[in-house]
């Protein structure tokens, strides 16, 4: 055995996702621009009246640089971690049912034991 301990890789900074709206000219445009950087899609394409296609994704913010060229409207939405982040301050610590009077009451079975 080694006294030396083993050296452990440095662990690179995670990025906040961002929610953007990509919108192309056209569905080839946005077809490329999807197989080219394969970000994480949310929902479907909608198409404008103007009859450019968009499509929202979700992408780390080191990434959003690669999502602009021509032809291409990227629209920020918001920071989806910020929001994922926010909503988990909302939840409560500890154990809601931990007292006796406090077991949970409605529509379920209570199985024995």
């Amino acid at each position: 055995m080694s006294a030396v301990p083993s050296a452990q890789p440095p662990v690179p900074p995670r990025h906040d996702i961002i929610q953007l709206r990509v919108t192309a000219d056209d569905a080839d445009t946005l077809r490329a621009l999807l197989r080219h950087t394969r970000p994480d899609t949310g929902g479907r394409p909608h198409v404008g009246a103007d009859g450019r296609i968009g499509i929202d994704v979700y992408v780390p913010e080191d990434r959003v640089a690669t999502l602009e060229r021509e032809g291409v409207t990227v629209t920020r939405i918001g920071n989806a971690s910020e929001a994922g982040r926010a909503a988990q301050a909302e939840v409560g610590t500890g154990d809601r049912f931990a007292a006796d009077d406090a077991v949970p009451h409605g529509l379920a079975a209570k199985l024995a034991g």
